[in-house]
């Protein structure tokens, strides 16, 4: 009965991955020199606030060991995705990707962690300006439904580190800290004020 319940969990996810996945590439804009042709349809897709910011529907998750490996992978999801996001995103990735995260507040197979996640997102709207700024925001509202779930909290500054994007040659770079870009991407760097 554990293995359905990881095949359940995977399954869950490559969906949520598949629609993420599909959804930011849709409004993404073409690259300069790519082959990519674009979007085939010729009608736009518009998603207007009422779809974005409606209540979620599911139901409650009753099985806490399903309920916390979905949590574990839906924050891997997340936190990944925003350190894969542009360190100078045009207006279209940063809608692109307001609207992935309400959408998967939304849809979020646990109706219970949907509701509260909503709530989080109506009192800490996304942070999209920068991949920074995204991978920042990520982890705030992530430590506060750790805080909501008593549990401990994530030391932000070292986000980049945790959810590597995978854009570098090798992985985080360790001392002090330099520059690397590879396919337009440069290592996650977060930056404190004051």
């Amino acid at each position: 009965m554990p293995r359905r319940q990881h095949i359940t969990v995977f399954a869950i996810l490559a969906l949520f991955a598949f629609i993420g996945t599909s959804f930011v590439l849709m409004f993404r804009s073409q690259p300069q020199g790519a082959d990519y042709p674009g979007p085939t349809s010729q009608e736009p897709v518009l998603v207007d606030n009422e779809i974005l910011l409606g209540t979620a529907t599911a139901p409650k998750l009753e099985n806490e060991t399903l309920k916390a490996e979905l949590g574990n992978a839906a924050w891997k999801v997340l936190h990944t995705t925003m350190a894969k996001f542009p360190d100078k995103p045009t207006e279209e990735d940063s809608q692109a990707l307001k609207s992935y995260i309400h959408l998967f507040a939304r849809l979020y197979p646990c109706g219970e962690c949907a509701r509260h996640f909503q709530q989080i997102l109506a009192k800490f709207p996304p942070q999209v300006a920068t991949r920074s700024t995204a991978a920042a925001w990520a982890c705030h509202v992530h430590n506060e439904v750790n805080k909501s779930l008593k549990k401990d909290l994530f030391d932000c500054s070292k986000i980049g580190d945790f959810y590597d994007c995978g854009c570098a040659d090798d992985g985080p770079v360790k001392g002090k800290e330099k520059e690397k870009e590879k396919d337009g991407f440069k290592q996650l760097e977060l930056e404190k004020e004051g």
